[in-house]
């Protein structure tokens, strides 16, 4: 049966039984390292014991009649356990039952805000929970279970309970309990292939390392390994309600772990879930929300009838406007409102803010846009839901842009509006992506945004630091759109361009001829205004050629950002680099290859030992993992400089060899230094003049009976924030 009786005199006991309850032990043993652990800090407002433990004591005869009096009952007030000083009559029409301890009640408000309560427990009905001190507990009809914090508001709540085998969110499984019921969350691709084991401090970096490289089985096996064996799996662990937090008008909350702050108001279902909130990063949950399998990072908000189902959400997320998200990770710093996001890695700084777009089945490698009607992998035009997309930093779909399965695309791509029937497999960085004006094949122009939209460029680096609100940065964040995950994009699109312009003049099969070619072609006059074509489904699958536009500006485009990265990176590195104290830098590390690992950039060597260490049981738990994340961020700064030294190797070797070994000359530095300043000059002019185009297009000003309007409503141009900040630091 379903439903089943039980006498009232056994309600609140029997939480754990039997072999799970360890020799020498009781029901309680686990709750009660709970209670201690809350309050090891020492955050107990009224009193202060070396063990919380120790401040109870049993009701007396008189606090009991009070408490009767008052309305209040229980099968069991010979287990009702209270701390000093504790007044009864702020106690009214409750029932409790099995073992309730209740910390300082006294007279006085509990305030949030402008949100105020008396202290005191009314209209509620309590089973085997621990309050702390000052609660203010008011029409909670159904409260189990739970470890309750100092100066916690729990307010009309329909049922908050906890089971004995809760997991609040993780995946894991409870002892006795069958692999059958294990929550996992399908990454990247709907069939599961992909699929991880959410845990309670996972970033994406975990979640990169786990949903790739799925043919390393022994790797597989211990990531696997790691989570579960980290994990307590110990039936009988009670929910928490942190100190200082609020939960008011919700229906449901089973199996929620509530972090300190948090703020929770009018959910609708709360279930299997970790707020890892924090007295300096509150979470906030609002109206409406359905929230169910997940882990939700410290500073994030949720709120307006977002649906969230198998999630993990990153630090300062926002989730909002009546979003669904589902089999997903979502990194640092994103937001996502009014739309549909299934089946996904996104790594930080990711922004998707309307109702008609819809992200399904993709690996996007932060600093990420969704425009409005922007559907990325359509699971409905291939034979099955097996497919994926894989973008890099800064991919930017457009207005209604529609994009198929199985796509990849380099970093920092802006895509028109428009359909792409095709498999689109774009290794150009800093693109334009676009239809033809005829429809008859699609146009890309390398290096857009460096040549025609630098404000934007330079104005987005500036925005995600400055928009990084996270009190402690567990995911370490490569911000800067030059960098080396770019700059080897960049060099494989020097040579992809050089090949192509080369097949206009030269029909070698030889990659080196035709790049050899393609150099002499892109560097004469004629050359300058020359437009390639490429076929033979090399950039998309289809019988149709893909325009290359302005490749010789491009290709010069490019080498300026690299030469400006080499330069700025080896400056950075050292404030006192010059061309003559540079030749004796390490170049051991020196690297282009290079792995994004969730948003922190890796050189692929020590990617690669890092997988060989936790596949032979080096790296032993997900706190030495972390501790390897900041072990490596710790190194970038001189692996950073290092490949920027070979970017110079590259850009001074007269055969454009990547992995170049050439020594650099006096003379190389001198000339890449002074490249260096006609760059940084030209980057502080485009700045300045791509963000004039909005104050000098006609149809910019169509709207304004005159400039001065304009002004007042855009700010002036000479006034702008980014431009002014930006022409003070170049």
């Amino acid at each position: 049966m379903s439903v089943s009786f039980t006498p009232q005199e056994c309600v609140g006991y029997g939480f754990i039984r039997g072999a799970y309850v360890p020799p020498g032990k009781d029901e309680f043993y686990l709750r009660d390292s709970q209670l201690e652990a809350l309050y090891a800090d020492g955050t107990a407002t009224d009193i202060q014991h070396e063990k919380r433990s120790a401040a109870y004591r049993h009701i007396t005869a008189a606090e009991q009649l009070e408490l009767e009096a008052g309305g209040s009952r229980s099968p069991h007030w010979d287990d009702f356990w209270v701390c000093d000083p504790f007044n009864p009559r702020l106690i009214r029409n409750c029932f409790f039952a099995g073992k309730i301890r209740i910390g300082v009640l006294k007279e006085g408000l509990v305030r949030h805000h402008d949100y105020a309560l008396p202290s005191g427990i009314e209209s509620s009905r309590i089973i085997s929970c621990d309050i702390g001190d000052h609660p203010a507990i008011y029409d909670c009809r159904y409260l189990s279970h739970y470890i309750i914090g100092d100066r916690v508001i729990l307010s009309s709540i329909g049922e908050m309970s906890t089971t004995n085998h809760a997991k609040f969110g993780e995946g894991i499984i409870k002892e006795g309990e069958d692999e059958t019921v294990r929550i996992s969350i399908d990454l990247l691709n709907e069939t599961g292939g992909r699929s991880i084991l959410p845990f309670t401090e996972l970033i994406p970096a975990d979640a990169y390392l786990w949903a790739t490289c799925r043919d390393d089985r022994a790797l597989m096996d211990a990531l696997f390994r790691i989570t579960q064996n980290g994990a307590d799996t110990r039936r009988g662990l009670y929910g928490v309600v942190g100190h200082g937090a609020v939960i008011k008008h919700c229906r449901t909350i089973k199996d929620v772990h509530v972090g300190d702050a948090a703020y929770i108001k009018g959910a609708n279902k709360l279930k299997n879930l970790t707020l890892r909130s924090t007295s300096h990063d509150p979470i906030q949950i609002g109206e409406g929300v359905e929230l169910v399998n997940g882990i939700i990072g410290p500073g994030c908000h949720v709120f307006y009838g977002c649906k969230a189902v198998r999630f993990v959400l990153g630090s300062n997320c926002s989730l909002k406007y009546g979003a669904r998200l589902i089999h997903s990770v979502l990194g640092d710093n994103s937001t996502v409102s009014c739309c549909e996001v299934l089946n996904n890695l996104v790594f930080p700084a990711h922004e998707q803010h309307h109702n008609n777009s819809f992200l399904i089945a993709t690996m996007l490698m932060g600093q990420t846009n969704l425009a409005a009607g922007a559907t990325v992998g359509s699971n409905h035009n291939s034979r099955g839901n097996d497919g994926e997309i894989i973008a890099g930093r800064g991919f930017w779909p457009g207005l209604s842009s529609a994009l198929k399965h199985n796509s990849r695309f380099a970093s920092f791509l802006l895509i028109t509006r428009g359909n792409y029937p095709g498999e689109l497999d774009i290794p150009l960085p800093f693109s334009l992506l676009t239809n033809s004006a005829d429809g008859s094949c699609r146009e890309l122009m390398p290096a857009y945004w460096w040549m025609h939209n630098m404000y934007a460029l330079e104005r987005n680096a500036w925005k995600f630091k400055t928009r990084d609100k996270r009190v402690i940065k567990t995911q370490h964040i490569e911000m800067d759109y030059l960098a080396p995950d770019t700059v080897a994009e960049i060099i494989q699109a020097l040579g992809l361009i050089e090949c192509w312009a080369g097949r206009t003049v030269n029909d070698s099969k030889d990659d080196a001829e035709l790049r050899h070619a393609g150099r002499q072609v892109l560097s004469s006059p004629s050359g300058e205004n020359i437009i390639l074509e490429v076929g033979e489904c090399k950039l998309e699958r289809s019988r149709q050629y893909v325009r290359i536009l302005k490749p010789a500006a491009a290709y010069r485009a490019y080498h300026d950002m690299l030469l400006h990265y080499a330069v700025s990176t080896l400056k950075n590195w050292d404030e006192t680099c010059n061309p003559a104290n540079i030749k004796g830098f390490d170049t051991s590390s020196c690297s282009l290859q290079w792995e994004n690992f969730g948003g922190q950039l890796v050189p692929q060597a020590k990617a690669t030992a890092l997988r060989a260490a936790i596949r032979e049981g080096k790296i032993v738990s997900w706190r030495a993992l972390h501790d390897e994340y900041d072990r490596l961020w710790a190194e970038y700064p001189a692996d950073k400089a290092a490949n920027a030294l070979q970017v110079l190797r590259f850009l001074y070797d007269a055969e454009g060899n990547p992995a170049s070994s050439m020594v650099l000359h006096e003379e190389n530095f001198q000339h890449a230094w002074a490249e260096s300043e006609r760059i940084r000059r030209y980057i502080k002019e485009q700045v300045y003049l791509t963000k004039r185009k909005d104050y000098t297009d006609p149809f910019r000003n169509i709207t304004y009976r005159s400039a001065a309007e304009r002004d007042a409503v855009l700010g002036s141009l000479d006034d702008n924030p980014f431009i002014c900040r930006h022409a003070k630091d170049a």
